[in-house]
């Protein structure tokens, strides 16, 4: 069997790529070169190409043809339709990379499954991939198209998985154990899941190939369920300090972060983390039987930042993302 992937070395699709090889796909990794796949990945057949140079694409691709492509760097409905007239011809199965953040914001129902509403009015990165699924359904009913939709929510393996000082930045981990205030959006009550890639990955292969699931979308992630002060609190935890929180409104953050010169906060609270949700993973389950999150955050998030601090560049604290949050913190006290 043989697979493309767009992408293939980030950080959700490096775990991806390494299930897939172990699981006896013969893989091909489509990127511009600027990451070449080593360590579990290593395996992985190398075609360097941007995805947006259709010419250049459509040249490395020539006279190859695929069991399934996963593409998890479109984003919007021309990335779609390029991807269309890319692969309609060269597979039998198209995966797209959608989010769960395209889910109904706010919330109507916090029991989220894959029939739940598609709007969000907070975030156009949501909207974006919500175009994008809109267009593969049309061409799925109208080309016999046979494309898959997936939509992962809040997934980690080499970022730290919270909205403010975090990601590929280490300020939150720096500022729990200084002691300094951590900011968390709302009552920090609101439950939540955040995925190891590593699960994410056995959901997501086990679609591929699958021709069941064509036509069909699929949300993956964990089924543990989180408040955001647990998920701080098990930051603290893996580091051995017990973080100081200071809880502020989600709108107030949004308010705050633009007064300060800040970024716009919208999308990530509003449109996506401020909403407490509960995924129902049963369509994955039933399409995937083996398909079971078993990395808790706790030991998960512990790998996570083993990995950060395996090279000290890594460790950096962005000294203008600690400006941004002293400051928010500052206005909101005064």
């Amino acid at each position: 069997m043989k697979a493309l992937f767009i992408g293939g070395t980030g950080n959700i699709s490096y775990l991806c790529s390494a299930l897939a090889l172990e699981k006896g796909w013969e893989l091909y990794l489509l990127n511009r070169g600027g990451v070449k796949p080593e360590g579990l990945i290593k395996e992985a057949i190398s075609l360097v190409a941007d995805i947006n140079n259709q010419k250049q694409v459509s040249k490395v691709l020539e006279g190859l043809k695929f069991d399934v492509v996963v593409d998890f760097i479109a984003f919007t409905e021309e990335d779609v339709v390029r991807d269309y007239q890319l692969f309609k011809n060269i597979t039998n199965q198209y995966i797209y990379i959608s989010s769960a953040s395209c889910y109904q914001k706010p919330v109507g129902y916090p029991i989220i499954t894959e029939s739940s509403p598609l709007k969000n009015p907070h975030w156009q990165y949501s909207r974006d991939k919500i175009a994008g699924e809109d267009i593969l359904h049309k061409l799925y009913r109208e080309k016999d198209f046979p494309m898959t939709i997936v939509r992962p929510s809040l997934t980690y393996h080499t970022v730290i998985p919270v909205p403010i000082g975090a990601w590929k930045n280490y300020n939150v981990i720096d500022r729990i154990k200084k002691g300094k205030p951590i900011i968390v959006h709302g009552d920090g009550l609101s439950p939540w899941v955040i995925t190891h890639a590593a699960d994410f990955a056995k959901g997501l292969i086990g679609l591929m190939g699958n021709q069941q699931s064509i036509g069909h979308a699929f949300h993956i992630t964990t089924d543990e369920v989180l408040t955001w002060d647990k998920i701080y609190q098990t930051l603290g935890m893996v580091v051995g300090v017990k973080p100081n929180l200071i809880h502020i409104a989600s709108e107030k953050i949004c308010e705050l972060s633009q007064k300060v010169g800040g970024k716009d906060m919208e999308g990530t609270l509003l449109g996506d983390k401020a909403c407490g949700v509960i995924f129902d993973n049963s369509k994955i389950k039933t399409f995937v039987p083996e398909f079971k999150a078993t990395i808790s955050f706790a030991d998960g998030i512990r790998n996570t930042l083993k990995w950060f601090e395996e090279s000290p560049g890594r460790l950096e604290v962005d000294l203008e993302v600690e400006k941004w949050i002293d400051d928010m913190i500052d206005l909101y006290c005064k």
